[in-house]
């Protein structure tokens, strides 16, 4: 499902953007992001973090969770293959489209039934996640591995997890504006009755730990680009 079909899906649901009633006031529907309602500066740092080696990952598409394993090669070889040292080595995962969901915990993906809506199932049953599939280590929480060895299934450097990933250095961005054409996408599908913005906000209430909300993904990548001279892939 491309961003296009997203706000396709939505458009009937466009015409109920309006006020939320709140406890402070009404807050109107953002679809924007302006500079005051983000992390900027976090996102500067990001983009002129000194590491030798820098890299963007363009990833709409979930197709289960392939571009994990993708990054998790690209880590290994400039570690291993290329003696990079770890610290010379940074990766940021721009999940956009469909993808964008993986940002959010089981908490989203149970209660809007996102594994039904995107036709994401749970490999352990077949059936359509409710949970966030890609989000844990099989080696819990603590990340204990038995072994170092980076052939070892069981260690961290064969890890495809987004948590073992980010324990790695991996940076994940979520996109704002996804998240405002889901919103919608998912009052439509679901037939809910709330408003886009209430919806966004329990969203980004629920966003995995470490990940930043940029205002825009594809003004994101290209300044990570131009700004940061990270090399740009897409999966």
């Amino acid at each position: 499902m491309s961003r296009r079909s997203f706000v396709s899906t939505a458009a009937t649901s466009v015409a109920a953007l309006a006020t939320l009633g709140t406890a402070g006031g009404n807050a109107e529907a953002q679809l924007v992001y302006t500079k005051a309602d983000w992390k900027i500066s976090e996102f500067n740092q990001l983009a002129k973090n000194p590491a030798r080696v820098k890299q963007v990952y363009d990833i709409i598409p979930i197709a289960e969770g392939r571009f994990l394993n993708n990054i998790k090669n690209s880590l290994n070889g400039m570690h291993f293959g290329f003696g990079i040292p770890e610290e010379q080595i940074k990766v940021v995962a721009a999940l956009h489209g469909p993808a964008n969901m993986l940002n959010y915990d089981d908490f989203i993906w149970n209660k809007y039934q996102i594994g039904a809506w995107l036709k994401v199932n749970d490999p352990s049953t077949s059936q359509p996640t409710v949970k966030n599939p890609y989000y844990p280590s099989k080696a819990g929480a603590a990340l204990h591995y038995s072994t170092k060895d980076p052939d070892s299934r069981d260690s961290i450097y064969q890890d495809t997890s987004i948590q073992a990933l980010q324990h790695r250095g991996v940076k994940m961005l979520s996109c704002h504006t996804a998240t405002e054409e889901q919103a919608r996408a998912l009052i439509a599908h679901n037939n809910l009755t709330q408003q886009p913005e209430e919806i966004v906000k329990e969203m980004l209430t629920h966003t995995l730990p470490g990940v930043q909300v940029v205002p825009s993904m594809v003004a994101a990548i290209a300044l990570l680009q131009t700004d940061g001279r990270y090399s740009y892939i897409t999966v």
